[in-house]
């Protein structure tokens, strides 16, 4: 048995084994969809305090998933997937995540990697990916992490050899396909593709035992003679073994980066949306009110300080929701009208949903963290004992806001609005 396959502790997935009946049928339309990622959510709540603190391996609620269809809710409708635009599949993810940041987490990069083909790859290799992904509903991670070296890739004759490490590969350890990607030796050049995750050549570090986001196996891989079919190799033409530029070289293929970056700003924006939730439950049920202010109250709900704090809190929640529900549509805009016809996108337009992107990135992440951390001022300090799990919400979302600094957002965003620049894209952008 290779490290990769060892056991460690996990949750068992027969916990959740009802549902693969009770929701056997996919969502006809958005409402129901979003309502699948709410049934979800409430199904995650009854222990998600327990079970961020065991911090076991998520094999239980990665089924959970599988069962809910919502690994599909972007898949190609031929196949049996859900056909809907991401505008939708963002608000699954926030919904997910309200309940459980982890596994709101898990369900975003995986729908981000569903698509890479449909983004990168030529129309066979999107085609045949997506028929792969959706018929055997496969959950997908990802070891590509861009602060670390690429994987190295030689050739073996029509196969690609990919070597090296990486220090984090979120959700890798429960996926049933990687996504690897490395350069080409001798020509510098990029390649992305989809390998079967357990195999003796990807061997998982387990280390993942971070502050926050405890469930998303987001620990450190090796990749040692993992091989893959020139085929395989998306965007690129395997008769030739050069990348085709139809494909690689149009603004289109670097939405994959603006796509991941909302996911983030919608996951944060759930856990934060969770938190005040979560809060106000504790609040009306618990904390009592101060009997020292001079103006006492008999009770928490009719202090003033917890009355506006609230307030506050809410409203802000309601423009950072409806910041990104409006960036999703932009991203919805440039996919039904590029998707046939990548050549179309510009490096303007292209930019300018970066700029949308970066504006929810930025406000849900000044958001998400101030609410999460501000709520323990309106709960007291009873809310802050292990029991309660109130602080699972900052520790998650003070965690991922550190993936990349906000900081450059901010900066692009200056440009954007004084020059007119719009950013040029990088793994961040």
């Amino acid at each position: 048995m290779s490290d990769s396959n060892k056991a460690v502790p996990s949750t068992d997935p027969a916990v959740y084994n009802e549902y693969a009946t009770k929701w056997a049928n996919l969502p006809g339309d958005e409402a129901g969809w979003i309502q699948r990622a709410r049934d979800v959510a409430a199904v995650l709540e009854q222990d998600a305090a327990v079970r961020e603190r065991e911090n076991k391996s998520p094999r239980a609620e990665v089924q959970l998933l599988k069962h809910s269809g919502l690994l599909k809710i972007l898949g190609w409708t031929k196949y049996g997937g859900g056909g809907q635009p991401w505008s939708v599949a963002y608000r699954a993810i926030r919904e997910v995540a309200k309940a459980d940041g982890s596994i709101g987490m898990l369900l975003g990069y995986h729908l981000l990697w569903s698509t890479t083909a449909s983004v990168i790859g030529t129309a066979e290799q999107a085609d045949r990916i997506q028929k792969l992904v959706i018929s055997n509903n496969y959950f997908i991670g990802g070891a590509v992490n861009p602060r670390d070296a690429d994987l190295k890739i030689t050739v073996d004759g029509d196969q690609l050899v990919f070597n090296g490490a990486k220090h984090f590969n979120t959700g890798g350890v429960v996926s049933d396909l990687t996504v690897l990607e490395g350069v080409l030796d001798g020509v510098k050049d990029h390649i992305f593709v989809f390998v079967p995750t357990q195999q003796p050549g990807i061997t998982f570090k387990h280390n993942w035992d971070n502050v926050g986001l405890r469930l998303t196996e987001s620990g450190g891989v090796t990749i040692q003679g993992v091989k893959a079919e020139w085929s395989d190799a998306l965007g690129w033409d395997s008769k030739t073994k050069t990348p085709d530029p139809s494909v690689l070289a149009v603004p289109f293929a670097s939405l994959l980066l603006p796509g991941i970056q909302l996911v983030f700003a919608n996951f944060y924006l759930g856990i934060a949306l969770g938190a005040l939730e979560y809060g106000s439950k504790y609040t009306t049920t618990n904390t009592r009110a101060w009997p020292y202010g001079g103006d006492n109250k008999e009770q928490a709900t009719d202090e003033f300080y917890v009355l506006s704090t609230y307030g506050n809190f809410l409203a802000h929640l309601r423009a950072a929701e409806a910041l990104a529900d409006r960036a999703g549509q932009e991203v919805d805009a440039v996919y039904a009208q590029h998707a046939t016809k990548r050549e179309g996108l510009t490096a303007r337009a292209r930019g300018e949903l970066a700029e949308w992107v970066a504006s929810a990135k930025v406000v849900t992440t000044d958001t998400s963290l101030r609410v999460t951390a501000g709520i323990f001022e309106v709960t007291g300090s009873k809310a802050t004992a292990t029991r309660v799990g109130l602080d699972r919400y900052w520790r998650d979302v003070r965690t991922h806001t550190l993936h990349d600094p906000v900081s450059y957002k901010n900066r692009e965003l200056g440009r954007y609005q004084l020059l007119n620049e719009v950013p040029e894209p990088t793994w961040y952008t």
